[in-house]
């Protein structure tokens, strides 16, 4: 058993082994950190870790875990070794993620000292792993394993039978993330930040390609182009770059991110807001009372905003702000609101008809259907009650900021202010702006996301901004893998939330988007962008056209529970 004062090896101090080390010792579990490469032995001292070049001192160590690339030949090699010069009880332990354990521990010499312990990401605080055995495992050894997880920050996981599909579909994610910012459409941060807050990831994708190691996915990535010959496989030119210069990732001090001691270093790109003065807001317009509409308006007012509600109909209106009350007094039986922050934005709320009540709006929020010739209508109607120097805002994802801003006649004063759904809920707002969109525009929507509690990010316009660019393709590619018979719905998602560590598997985020909503943007982002990526499958149109819609109708990819779903939605 793995107790206090006991001692773990770890073998291999790359983009797994170096954070497992970092862990064990911020557990309190003494280390001895040994690889054969003294560039990564250097670096692991340059963060005040002990380590060591050679084996011999391994034969201290209780446990040994071998973290090196995932070869056979080599990690045959390492854990004979590690048999030759430990005691006969000590407890050998594999990282394979790929490779046979049982081949591995025929191999080792010791085939009832051996477990596996598996990471699909590099671990961290809040991350997960898998104990795995084979028939050969001693009972001893593998609750010595699960002894020594216990006192590390992770949650042990099945990872199941799809655990290598969902690494397929994060190399393909991970390698659209690295092309999106060698376009220079966003920053890193911006691409991390959106995702992160978009999706509910752990970590952003240029990140976690930090974290995994440059050179590793770039291999990876190359092994699976030889196999799909996809085009989105094929590793991105800065991948081979950033490895020719060195920047590996977090473990060699420098990847996409400078690293320190500390975590990263540096400061952000300066953007276009930085130097701006935004424009005074105090009252705000909404149009639109569906969702969105809604969730908006319920926003704004409970952030100190005098807003009219507007939609086509008076009775619409007021059914709208009556279902914005509903949504705020089941806000305030969950805790999440006073019941006095309640009454006053109610209060804040006017509900209009038409456009005449909007004139004297600072801002006016676009949220109506996702249709060019609806919101050219609503655009065109803006720019003509509107007064000079408000700001027109759309929460389109999907078509053109410029359309919309030619439409008011108002060019530069238009931007696009991507709210996710739920908006009182989602923290992230995507601030869309065109090439003429006033710098003085730009800084007043960013001023006021995060007036609002929201964190925004800048991205140009374009369709799919960066989270549905970026998610859209691997919720595809999710889909084909099923149709093509390589894994089970359930297998996928249960591979993703419980390896990956999403909060949703892709069919499950899927049902919670709305498959008509997914139907919808990928035909769109296929259609303009010509991304062949992004084009609908035939599985999801098949359910679209049954009416298996998702969570909101009781049924899409899963069968479901409404009464917990619209409770969460406030419907």
């Amino acid at each position: 058993m793995i107790e206090q004062g006991n001692t773990v090896g770890v073998v291999g101090l790359g983009s797994l082994g170096l954070p497992l080390v970092e862990l064990l010792v911020e557990a309190g579990v003494p280390v001895i950190a040994v690889d054969v490469d003294p560039a990564a032995v250097e670096r692991a001292r340059s963060r005040s870790i002990a380590a060591h070049n050679g084996m011999s001192v391994l034969s201290a160590a209780n446990l040994v875990v071998e973290a090196v690339p995932e070869h056979r030949e080599t990690k045959r090699a390492v854990l004979r070794t590690i048999a030759e010069v430990c005691p006969p009880d000590t407890v050998l332990v594999s990282t394979t993620a790929s490779l046979s354990l049982m081949a591995l521990a025929a191999e080792s010499g010791r085939p009832s000292k051996l477990v596996g312990l598996r990471f699909m990401v590099p671990p961290a605080p809040g991350g997960t792993c898998e104990v795995t055995r084979t028939a050969m495992s001693e009972a001893g050894a593998a609750s010595a394993v699960d002894a020594l997880v216990s006192r590390l920050p992770l949650a042990v996981k099945d990872f199941g039978s799809a655990q290598m599909l969902a690494w397929q579909l994060l190399l393909g994610y991970l390698n659209r993330a690295v092309s999106l910012y060698e376009s220079g459409y966003a920053t890193r941060e911006d691409i991390d930040t959106a995702m992160k807050l978009g999706c509910g990831l752990p970590a952003g994708p240029l990140t976690l390609l930090d974290h995994l190691g440059v050179d590793s996915v770039r291999d990876e990535l190359a092994a699976l182009h030889e196999r799909t010959r996809r085009a989105a496989h094929a590793p991105a030119a800065l991948l081979s770059d950033l490895v020719g210069r060195n920047r590996l990732g977090r473990k060699a001090g420098m990847g996409v991110y400078d690293y320190g001691a500390a975590g990263v270093v540096g400061s952000p790109r300066p953007d276009r807001t930085m130097n701006a003065v935004p424009r005074p807001v105090s009252r705000i317009g909404v149009v639109g009372s569906g969702t969105m509409g809604r969730g908006i308006a319920q926003v704004t007012a409970l952030g100190g905003f005098d807003t009219v509600l507007s939609a086509r109909t008076q009775e619409k209106a007021e059914a709208a702000i009556e279902a914005i009350d509903a949504a705020m007094v089941r806000a305030v039986r969950r805790g999440q609101i006073r019941p006095e922050a309640r009454r006053q934005a109610l209060a804040r709320i006017h509900p209009s008809s038409g456009y005449a009540d909007l004139g004297d709006r600072d801002v006016v929020m676009e949220a109506v259907t996702e249709v060019e010739d609806i919101k050219a209508e609503v655009f065109g109607a803006l720019g003509r009650v509107c007064r000079p120097g408000a700001v027109l805002t759309t929460t389109t994802s999907s078509l053109s900021v410029a359309d919309c801003a030619e439409a008011a006649d108002r060019r530069a004063d238009v931007v696009g202010m991507h709210f996710f759904h739920p908006a009182p809920v989602m923290g992230l707002v995507e601030v869309s702006r065109t090439e003429f969109t006033g710098d003085d525009v730009l800084a007043t929507a960013h001023t006021l996301a995060r007036s609002l509690g929201k964190t925004p990010v800048n991205c140009t316009d374009r369709a799919g901004f960066i989270v549905n660019y970026l998610l859209f393709p691997y919720l595809n590619d999710a889909v084909a893998l099923v149709e093509a018979g390589a894994a089970t719905i359930e297998e996928l998602d249960q591979a993703v939330e419980n390896g990956l560590g999403h909060p949703l598997g892709p069919f499950a985020l899927m049902d919670a988007i709305g498959l008509d909503v997914c139907e919808a943007i990928q035909k769109r982002l296929h259609d303009v962008n010509d991304d062949p990526d992004i084009k609908s499958s035939a599985v999801l149109t098949a359910l679209v056209a049954s009416d298996r819609l998702g969570r909101k109708v009781g049924a899409g990819f899963y069968n479901h529970d409404l009464s917990p779903f619209h409770d969460v939605l406030g419907v």
